[in-house]
């Protein structure tokens, strides 16, 4: 559990400076998801800071994945929205509404009541169709991604940042099944097209459209499918007798994510720090 809440500290400290950085970059021509928008940003420090905070994050993710049910570890990382609107408040200078530290508290009730439901991590493989369906699903990532650059703005944002959502879920549930280096188990190459296609996908998002929009989708779709395949495919379970706790906490904690989602807003980059 410890490591599930230090990778949501690590992701939300990780947003604010990739949004500033991703901004701060010099925008592409044309619709679509711009690839080459990654190496543009890749002269950003913010953006390189963020991808370190993301770096150490998705090693503490891994930690909690192999000990901690899925279910728990997506509503964590979900709460990562709390600790960015708790850094923008600080470091920002961001002013958290009532409703907004509310919001905080909520997500914060919301984790208690599945630390106290959890149970242990499943031990099932799920089908064996499991893999090659997270690959097929990470392809479709990438086909999300052309289909959704082209959209207007506002669509666009919540249909990326969902994409990136269903990227970052493969990669979750991807951690789970693969047991060793073995190059030809699907599961490693679902890992990596859709960890780098929820990548390309936010990062295109952040820049574009909504960033408030794009985090909501993200964290949509982050959470609840593979909290869905922990429980129905790979043996995750809540303490006998309280189902009900841990559906009301992921829920109330995804809800409470959602409220913060407009903490992923980065302020405008003064023109002077555009490039370094």
């Amino acid at each position: 559990m410890i490591c599930a809440l230090a990778s949501s500290v690590c992701f939300g400290a990780a947003s604010v400076l990739q949004a500033m950085g991703a901004r701060a970059a010099e925008p592409g021509t044309g619709g679509g998801v711009d690839v080459a928008l990654m190496w543009r940003v890749l002269r950003q420090w913010r953006y390189l800071a963020g991808l370190g905070m993301d770096a150490l994050g998705f090693v503490l993710q891994i930690v909690a994945l192999r000990t901690l049910p899925i279910y728990m570890v997506g509503a964590a990382l979900a709460a990562s929205l709390a600790v960015t609107a708790v850094i923008a408040s600080r470091v920002l200078k961001a002013r958290l509404s009532r409703v907004e530290w509310t919001a905080v508290a909520v997500v914060c009730s919301g984790l208690a009541m599945l630390a106290l439901a959890s149970g242990k991590e499943g031990h099932r493989d799920g089908s064996e169709a499991l893999p090659w369906a997270l690959l097929g699903i990470s392809f479709g990532v990438l086909l999300l991604g052309v289909v959704g650059g082209r959209l207007p703005e506002r669509p666009r944002a919540l249909v990326l940042g969902l994409g990136a959502g269903f990227g970052f879920g493969v990669v979750e549930v991807a951690v789970r099944l693969i047991d060793g280096v073995d190059f030809a188990d699907p599961a490693w190459y679902a890992l990596l097209v859709g960890g780098g296609a929820a990548f390309i996908l936010l990062t295109s998002a952040l820049q574009r459209g909504s960033v408030t929009t794009a985090t909501a989708g993200a964290v949509l779709g982050e959470t609840i499918g593979p909290a869905i395949v922990g429980v129905a495919w790979l043996g995750d379970r809540t303490r006998e007798g309280f189902d009900w706790l841990a559906i009301v906490g992921f829920a109330v904690a995804v809800a409470g994510s959602l409220t913060l989602a407009r903490f992923g807003e980065a302020p405008s980059p003064a023109p002077e720090s555009a490039t370094l």
